[in-house]
């Protein structure tokens, strides 16, 4: 165990708030329009603002934790002071699937961005290029790498409402409303099952905000600039959410938009045409959302992997510090090694029909439904039992907030369980053999 490694607190509330966007905003770019084959338009619209509210309640709850104990562990932190080693262990590991597990997806997307516009670049290369670039960026320092992901973040931002700006001469609200209750005119309760198995999509468009946690170590006054960060972060993701969805939804046919991966850039192209520089401009700068989503990643979950090392569930040596850098550098490599492997195992292995990065995406949403239903719980067990622990931020409108957070996972959990058995399994398989061999390799593992 590593006592004395600690990162220090560098970061200010626009940089924690350009790592909450950032991790998030590639949801923004693609995977959502999925939603729209099963719900329809408004059956996903009603679909994110339900996902949303559940978003919304966690932040309110989980900022308390962040606030009280500002660790570079994060959940794995509250959850182990407040159920001890299992507690920690389960969502230690379920956030550590969850950060570990998104990263080649989105390399993989960015690689297939740069193969657009140079064919003779092998999209594993070119994804396994970002990886290198950005884990160098984020092994430098944190300041830097904190720097770089707000400038990013805020240019996917602007890119965004760019694409709003351009497409809004040929919007119709008819357009949107056509057949939007998973086909229908009309809602009916058969739509409820097209809701129902749009959740994982919806969810993609909020995913690992809450990584900000991770960074609580590394904050200046975490107590003030956390809450600011997280709060301003959700607003930003759910206004963005919402109008990429009704601006590309109100286009032309939002039929023609589902089941593809660049929704923005083929609706852009139903009003200005396939030779506009606006066109070739958003795939260009359509790349700036995806690396700022990989770049605030390998941030995470180089933090997490640091601070399951330096309390004993990871080999120590991942927890080493760069003596000059200051930064968690054995950890990002660690996770970039397996990131890497996944790139290039892509067309290898194939689960339930579908490639590597499709189930391992799966795979990281339940990671992170598990480790916001035990956050939720150690919080109320941490009320319980530690009354006088200092809480610079209170959870807002408690206990409602975590129970409606809980009562989302449970409905998440469901659908994701329902549609990918196999996956789920595996998960599962997963936390059981790590939880395995560390009983076998710690049996008596000392507390911090």
């Amino acid at each position: 165990m590593n006592d004395g490694s600690h990162l220090k607190a560098t970061l200010n509330t626009w940089q924690l708030w350009g790592i909450a966007v950032g991790l998030v905003i590639s949801g923004e770019y693609f995977g959502w329009s999925y939603g729209w084959a099963s719900a329809g338009t408004l059956g996903f619209l009603a679909t994110t603002i339900f996902i949303a509210t559940m978003y919304a309640a966690f932040i309110f709850s989980f900022t308390e934790l962040t606030t009280a104990i500002p660790s570079a562990g994060g959940p794995f932190a509250y959850a182990e002071r407040a159920f001890g080693e299992f507690g920690g262990y389960l969502a230690g590991a379920a956030t550590l699937i969850e950060f570990l597990f998104a990263p080649p997806a989105i390399a993989l997307a960015i690689g297939a961005y740069l193969n657009v516009q140079f064919p003779g670049l092998s999209p594993k290369h070119a994804a396994v290029l970002a990886y290198l670039v950005f884990m160098t960026i984020n092994i430098i320092g944190v300041k830097i790498a904190a720097s770089f992901e707000l400038l990013i973040t805020v240019l996917a931002i602007v890119e965004l409402l760019v694409f709003m700006g351009v497409v809004a001469p040929g919007f119709h609200l008819a357009n949107f409303l056509d057949g939007g209750w998973a086909g229908r005119n009309q809602f009916t309760t058969g739509a409820f099952h097209g809701m129902f198995a749009a959740v994982p999509f919806a969810i993609w468009f909020f995913l690992a905000i809450e990584g900000v946690a991770m960074a609580a170590e590394e904050a200046e006054e975490p107590s003030r600039s956390i809450p600011i960060a997280y709060f301003a972060g959700i607003a930003t993701l759910l206004v963005l959410a919402i109008g990429v969805m009704l601006f590309a939804g109100g286009v032309g046919d939002w039929r023609v938009l589902a089941n593809i991966n660049d929704p923005l850039p083929q609706a852009m192209k139903m009003i200005v045409g396939p030779t506009s520089g606006w066109l070739h401009m958003l795939v260009w700068l359509g790349l700036f959302g995806l690396i700022a989503s990989l770049h605030g990643i390998i941030f995470g979950y180089s933090r997490q992997i640091f601070a399951l090392a330096r309390a004993g569930y990871l080999p120590e040596a991942l927890s080493t510090i760069h003596p000059r850098m200051g930064t968690p550098w054995v950890a990002i490599v660690a996770g970039g090694v397996v990131g890497i492997a996944a790139i290039y195992s892509d067309s290898l292995i194939t689960l339930g029909g579908q490639p590597l990065t499709a189930n391992i995406v799966t795979m990281s949403v339940l990671g992170a439904l598990v480790m916001y239903a035990v956050s939720m719980l150690a919080l109320f067990r941490l009320r319980r039992t530690e009354p006088e622990l200092e809480r610079p931020f209170r959870a807002r409108l408690y206990p409602f907030a975590p129970i409606w957070t809980l009562a989302g996972v449970v409905v998440c959990l469901a659908s994701i369980i329902y549609y990918n058995r196999l996956i789920s399994l595996i998960f599962c398989g997963l936390l059981g053999v790590g939880y395995l061999l560390l009983r076998l390799t710690h049996p008596s593992k000392a507390r911090q």
